[in-house]
């Protein structure tokens, strides 16, 4: 499982434009079972991607795909867990 950080870098009007792009990215990893969780950092300096991918390798190219990796938009910062505790509503996870 790993932790995706994204930090903008460029500025917010440039992001926005590409927003709908990155929302239907996200919408095909969910689908797909690739993504559990994710949502913007506040203050609004990028977002946070939880992946359930096991093999980093994969985890590299799916994000690849993301227009804000294409375009440049963001750094990734990925953190990879071994969860061993989690509540019940998570204990799927685990």
């Amino acid at each position: 499982m790993f932790i995706v950080s994204l930090t903008y870098q460029v500025p917010l009007e440039k992001v926005d434009v590409f927003i709908p792009e990155h929302v239907a990215y996200l919408n095909e990893q969910y689908a797909k079972g690739h993504f559990v969780l994710s949502g913007r950092k506040e203050p609004r300096t990028g977002g946070v991607i939880i992946s359930t991918i096991s093999d980093r390798n994969k985890l590299n190219d799916v994000l690849a795909e993301d227009p804000f990796h294409r375009e440049g938009l963001a750094r990734y910062e990925v953190i990879e867990i071994v969860p061993t505790k989690a509540s019940e509503k998570l204990e799927f996870l685990v």
